[in-house]
């Protein structure tokens, strides 16, 4: 049986984000650039603050309830703050001697 082993940087072999990436993860982590709106069907619609035309809200999900557009908010912002952590690399978690 033979074996293939072949090495890869999981760090540079994916894409980079650019600087306006960059910029709009930033802008989505922060919660007070978020809101929820009621649609007529009675779904709540979550939002974020476009960057370049605060006053454009661009739209993201439709939930059933308020409870459950609000967690999507926060998911989205964990999610996204979790991105920014690693835009410099991966993050070491432990070495060996």
């Amino acid at each position: 049986m033979t074996f293939l082993y072949t090495r890869t940087n999981s760090w540079t072999s994916a894409p980079q984000p650019d600087q306006s990436m960059i910029k709009l993860w930033k802008h989505i982590t922060e919660k007070k650039n978020w809101r929820i709106v009621q649609l007529p069907n009675g779904f709540y619609q979550t939002e974020y603050k476009d960057i370049e035309d605060e006053e454009n809200w661009i739209d993201i999900t439709r939930r059933e309830t308020i409870e459950g557009a609000e967690s999507a908010i926060d998911s989205s912002i964990t999610h996204y703050s979790k991105k920014l952590e690693f835009i410099n690399g991966p993050k070491v978690v432990k070495t060996f001697e």
